[in-house]
């Protein structure tokens, strides 16, 4: 097929000693090596070596020119070097440019900045960037100054690290979960229900404005949908199929929380497993998902290395490696295990001063969750996340199972959160609710159907088919959801959940 003229790339092969300029780019990247790879192995042919990238500076003297060039996947750049004829015959090769560098891999003069360098035969630029606009410059810029510009900010060394940190965590969740016989599924973003009961729930619409009667009210769907806030009622389906089930999907909260552990959109980790019966089990899938993205970090993984070596200043570099280090070990030794009693009398008997009263019947604020996970898990050497279970029944929501013993003559549900400093709480699971009656029971307690006998179909609403699950072949089970971008954060060691994100959306924002 011809292009047209308006869409062809630009590109420029230079000699030695000549360049010349081609309207078309004709040569195959297949050859090309990563950044990354080259540093690590070296090249299979030193005469020939490709490298695609951008230029992230340029430093130009009398002898020949430096151009660092990074391709995003290490935070290492390459250092390509010109001879000043090949640099003056290259007015577009500044800093931002996107260009493929050819040329011969040969052993650096100054080995204390980088073992090897190349020696540039050709350059092939594909985009040229303004160097007085171009907003990346090579100086520091702050967290709020990136989030303005969230289209560009991955391409900063720090962000992409963030990015490549979020593949290995996936791609260990994932063997993780394909090891114990977990099925990976994929849950709907819109649905029918609130699952959590809060209320904070973005609605589905569409310009489209039907007839309105008594099964229509004239919507796309016919009725109220929202954006999904936990893929936990359809997991729960869905382990009646398979047994063990997770998935990881996007999730939505319309919660007015400007705060650096919050989000409109996030991603959610969750799993169920089905003919379970111990609370414990539910707990232990928890600690193994955790521990299979510290272990690589512990062993030495290339993100691992380079979050170690973040910093503006050698004694940050040093303080943030022994705060990872011990975040990261804390996911090798067993989780710790408190009661919410436990663990309401431990902040009560605290000379701590807290701003919210802890009492037994109350949620537990950001701050009692920060003392406990402190207090309970973090050494000098680790820092061990820490489980509460047994919260009372009535702040739960209503699937939760109701505990067996109670809690000092206190009514309690089987149900956990998993607590470590600065994100406070990164998970929470519980045991379900499999008994019809029961569930019937803890439905109109909670105000979500009218009191009485067995509800129709009509007053059970879009939880009917929820409620058909206990009709037939109902099993004691379990689960959890993980808050995947709060996990990386906090193994991260990123303040604000808003730089673990690439396009975050909080209240006021949706950029992008």
């Amino acid at each position: 097929m011809v292009q047209p003229k308006s869409r062809l790339l630009r590109s420029c092969r230079l000699k030695l000693v000549s360049s010349q300029c081609r309207q078309v780019h004709t040569r195959s990247a297949a050859h090309s090596s990563s950044i990354a790879h080259l540093l690590d192995n070296g090249p299979e042919d030193a005469s020939k070596v490709v490298i695609n990238g951008f230029v992230r500076s340029i430093r130009h003297q009398k002898q020949m020119s430096f151009v660092s060039v990074g391709d995003g996947t290490s935070t290492k750049s390459m250092q390509a070097v010109l001879m000043p004829e090949q640099a003056k015959g290259l007015p577009s090769l500044t800093t931002g440019t996107a260009a493929r560098f050819t040329g011969v891999w040969k052993q650096s003069p100054n080995s204390k900045g980088q073992s090897h360098e190349l020696v540039v035969d050709n350059v092939d630029i594909f985009g040229s960037a303004d160097p007085v606009t171009f907003p990346l410059q090579k100086k520091y810029h702050t967290a709020e100054y990136l989030r303005t510009m969230p289209h560009m900010r991955a391409r900063t060394q720090a962000n992409s690290t963030l990015l490549r940190l979020r593949s290995d965590a996936i791609a260990a969740v994932t063997g993780m979960f394909h090891q114990h016989g977990f099925t990976q599924t994929h849950t709907p973003i819109i649905t029918s229900s609130d699952c959590e009961g809060a209320g904070e729930v973005f609605h589905v619409g569409s310009a489209h404005q039907g007839t309105i009667n008594k099964e229509d009210d004239g919507t796309f769907f016919r009725a109220p949908k929202y954006l999904t806030v936990s893929s936990q009622l359809h997991l729960e389906a869905l382990a009646q199929s398979v047994g063990k089930v997770w998935t990881l999907s996007p999730t939505f909260r319309a919660e007015k929380s400007d705060t650096a552990r919050h989000l409109s959109e996030f991603y959610m980790l969750e799993a169920e497993l089905n003919f379970t019966e111990d609370m414990n089990d539910v707990m232990n899938v928890v600690q193994d998902t955790f521990r299979s993205v510290t272990k690589d970090l512990e062993r030495g993984s290339r993100v691992a290395t380079e979050l170690l070596e973040i910093g503006n200043s050698p004694a940050e570099i040093v303080d943030r490696k022994k705060e990872l280090l011990r975040r990261w070990r804390g996911g090798s030794e067993d989780f710790h295990r408190i009661t919410y009693t436990a663990a309401i009398k431990l902040l009560r008997s605290s000379l701590h001063q807290f701003e919210h009263e802890p009492k037994w019947g109350s949620g537990l604020q950001a701050e009692h969750e920060r003392y406990i996970a402190t207090t309970l898990g973090s050494t000098n050497t680790a820092v061990v996340p820490v489980f509460v279970t047994h919260y009372p029944k009535a702040i739960k929501p209503f699937y939760m199972l109701p505990s067996a013993n109670s809690e000092d003559g206190r009514e309690t549900v089987d149900c956990f959160d998993l607590l470590v400093p600065e994100a406070c709480e990164i998970a929470g699971g519980s045991m379900r609710e499999y008994r019809l009656e029961p569930l019937i029971q803890s439905m109109q307690a909670n105000k979500m159907i009218p009191p009485g006998p067995m509800p129709s179909d009509e007053e059970l609403g879009d939880l009917k088919w929820y409620v058909d699950l206990r009709k037939w072949g109902s099993a004691p089970h379990g689960g959890f959801g993980l808050g995947f971008d709060r996990l990386l954060g906090y193994l991260g060691l990123v303040p604000n959940i808003r730089e673990v994100v690439t396009f975050p959306r909080w209240v006021g924002r949706c950029d992008c």
